[in-house]
């Protein structure tokens, strides 16, 4: 028989004041963000000692890594922001079908993802922009990290599903550790045991899987609310209709994230090396800003799927209020402070104090924290449609900022401004991002005033 959820977190989850609750969920999304981002930059920093031509290697690499996690966000998007409402609306047999089933599935098709890739690694890593220079290190980086493809997926599926039932500081936990041991593992495994890039490979891959044994250790002693079991596993057409509806808004933002990089990696390497290594340690400085805005906006989604799901609509408005209030603030005085910082942070990863990479790297950082405050807006519209399981239009925007905005920019600002066009591309669609963002925002306030209105006339009726 089905624990039921525990009183407490549903208490919490329904009752708990807005401004309470949202740094309640959000500060552990945050830190596991921020410890996953940090462990990225202990890759490229150490990677970065070994030249320029490593350095573009990781860049390169993390197109594989967002390609992995494509699987997980499409199961683990949708998992979440279904379990939330089913969680809501007190239906938690449900909800241990849904798990199990996702958690199985995405299981088995990091095991099929990481079997294909290995068979066709070399011309894997060309088609995700490595250059004839830095194709070696390349293969290096992608060879290990494929080994832990399944584990990095449960774990994403994992996470999403424990803070879908408010359990956010044991996600956090579980990624943190892992994050944690990569930073020590990184310079052991490629200064002391002699390594190099395959070093800070193993190291993730070992970081990864430690991640998923913590985070799975809950669910097979039933120490969670939501349950996993193989006997649970059962294939329901409108689970599946749920799950894909909001896990493809995930899938298509995170495809679309990997095209995006494969496009840019593709353009920077066309003019050299040296801009290649620029835009991967750009990303990896914006990285920092955006696991804060990628953290808040997933602890508040559960957030609003609960209220969804329990029908409390002015819970909803006031809570979506409160975090768009709080993202833009803390967006514009982030993007200040890195404005101010950005040539120190860029030469952190410039090892080889390459002039080139340090001047595109600044121009990309700075034009990107000036619009950082619409990437914060558009996170949290984007949270707030998945949250309530609203995929059009989730859908819209989670695809606008790295996808059908961003690729076009990424092609003609090269055109026009050559290198420094590849630096700028960014934050040139992040400016226009706000022209889809803010008619969305609006509607998100009226959709949440036209439920409360029908919710009010259902209750008067006979």
């Amino acid at each position: 028989m089905a624990r039921p959820i525990s009183e407490d977190k549903k208490n919490r989850m329904l009752n708990e004041k807005i401004s309470k609750l949202v740094p309640q969920m959000a500060v552990p999304t945050i830190v596991a963000q921020l410890i996953t981002t940090i462990y990225n930059l202990v890759d490229t920093y150490f990677v970065s000692t070994l030249g320029t031509n490593a350095t573009a290697a990781v860049g390169v690499n993390n197109s594989l890594e967002r390609t992995i996690t494509l699987i997980g966000s499409l199961i683990g998007a949708g998992a979440c922001s279904y379990i939330a409402r089913l969680l809501g609306a007190k239906r938690e047999e449900d909800a241990n079908r849904v798990l199990s089933t996702s958690f199985f599935t995405g299981l088995l098709l990091g095991v099929i993802f990481m079997i294909v890739c290995k068979l066709s690694i070399r011309p894997l890593v060309f088609m995700l922009g490595a250059t004839e220079e830095c194709v070696n290190y390349s293969i290096d980086y992608a060879t290990y990290v494929l080994y832990a493809a399944p584990f990095m997926i449960g774990s994403f599926i994992l996470n999403m599903c424990l803070r879908s039932e408010g359990s956010a500081m044991y996600a956090m936990i579980g990624i943190g550790i892992g994050g944690v041991l990569n930073c020590f593992l990184d310079p052991l495994f490629i200064y002391v045991f002699g390594l190099g890039v395959a070093g800070a490979s193993m190291a993730t891959a070992i970081s990864k899987t430690i991640s998923f044994l913590i985070l799975v250790y809950p669910y097979f002693r039933k120490h969670c609310s939501v349950q996993i079991a193989i006997r649970k596993i059962k294939f329901v057409l409108t689970d599946i209709k749920e799950v894909l509806a909001i896990g493809s808004t995930s899938f298509f933002r995170s495809a679309f994230s990997v095209v995006a990089n494969v496009t840019i990696n593709r353009v920077a390497g066309g003019y050299s090396t040296a801009a290649l290594a620029a835009i991967s340690v750009a990303n990896r400085v914006m990285d920092i800003p955006f696991a804060v805005i990628l953290g808040f906006g997933q602890g508040y989604q559960p957030i609003a799927g609960f209220g969804w799901g329990a029908k409390q609509m002015e819970r909803v408005r006031e809570g979506l209020k409160f975090v768009i209030k709080v993202s833009i603030i803390g967006a514009v005085i982030f993007g200040a402070v890195l404005c101010v910082l950005a040539s120190p942070l860029i030469h952190i990863f410039n090892s080889q104090a390459d002039a080139e990479v340090l001047r595109l790297g600044v121009i990309s950082v700075r034009l990107q924290s000036i619009f950082l405050f619409s990437h914060a807006l558009n996170s949290i519209i984007n949270m707030f449609y998945a949250g309530i399981g609203k995929a059009r239009y989730a859908l819209l925007m989670s695809t606008a900022r790295q996808g059908y905005v961003f690729i076009p920019v990424a092609i003609v600002a090269p055109l026009l401004l050559k290198e420094v066009g590849v630096a700028s591309a960014q934050g040139i669609a992040d400016m226009i991002c706000l022209a889809i963002a803010i008619p969305l925002a609006f509607k998100a306030f009226k959709m949440i005033n036209e439920e409360a209105k029908k919710l009010a006339a259902e209750a008067v009726k006979p």
